[in-house]
């Protein structure tokens, strides 16, 4: 793993700091979170619904306004859990 140095404002610095401890992360964690996003080694939270959305309409057990009752999503439940 590599090490990077970056000029920082010094308020914008102590704001993040204090940002990160009230997450309950760092800003070395969330500036390597955005460099993976960025890079695309790692998808957007956006991307990833993005996704979902265009998986759940190519998806024939995904159908648009389709309701489903309870007994069929059990035995659907039951056929992928057996």
């Amino acid at each position: 793993m590599s090490n990077l140095t970056i000029t920082v404002d010094d308020t914008v610095l102590k704001k993040a700091r204090l940002r990160a401890l009230q997450e309950g992360t760092s800003v070395n964690a969330e500036l390597r979170r955005y460099l993976e996003t960025y890079s695309g080694v790692k998808k957007s939270p956006l991307e990833a619904v993005k996704n979902i959305a265009r998986l759940s309409d190519e998806n024939p057990c995904f159908s648009n306004g389709r309701t489903w009752t309870r007994d069929e999503l059990y035995d659907r439940w039951e056929q992928h859990h057996k």
